[in-house]
């Protein structure tokens, strides 16, 4: 009797664990949902005209960003609408052509880039969250708080040996 009351308790904590470990994963999912949330896809970046002439006085062309965020498996392709070639790490894009790069695996890159004032361009590559990554992020969190709410459980509610000893006290 006593062991299915330990084994019952237990693994009604391990239940509460588990369901808490689920809305604290997915709501943290939720709120800090990032590029890595999505499947792999082909992404486009243009080069509009007359960058060369704004990166020549120092200015910034304003619809190219510093960084970009990608999941791996995307294929970056680099349209160059410019009048002069441009490049970007091992790409070499001539005016009025395109070129892509797949992005095979996670990293964090700063490429040379002729289309930036600052002559880089930051590519974070990283591994995309999948069904697996969300359950890893539930049973990592919820079956060590199950389970240390169970063991919390027999500390502020113990279990009584018997009922007769009950009787006696």
């Amino acid at each position: 009797m006593r062991t299915r009351q330990i084994l019952l308790r237990m693994s009604l904590f391990l239940v509460i664990g588990l369901v808490f470990g689920l809305f604290v994963s997915e709501a943290s999912f939720a709120f800090l949902k990032s590029e890595a949330g999505r499947a792999p896809s082909r992404i486009e970046l243009v080069i509009p005209a007359g960058t060369a002439e704004k990166i020549a006085r120092g200015e910034t062309e304003e619809s190219l960003p510093l960084n970009m965020v990608f999941v791996s498996g995307d294929v970056l392709v680099v349209r160059n609408e410019d009048s002069e070639p441009h490049s970007l790490g091992p790409l070499l894009i001539p005016a009025g052509s395109s070129a892509s790069l797949n992005l095979d695996q996670a990293d964090n890159l700063a490429m040379s880039c002729s289309f930036q004032p600052s002559q880089y361009m930051g590519l974070d590559v990283r591994e995309p969250v999948t069904f697996a990554t969300r359950l890893y992020g539930l049973f990592f969190a919820g079956v060590p708080l199950g389970v240390m709410l169970g063991l919390y459980s027999f500390v502020v509610w113990p279990i009584n040996s018997s009922p007769e000893r009950s009787a006696e006290r």
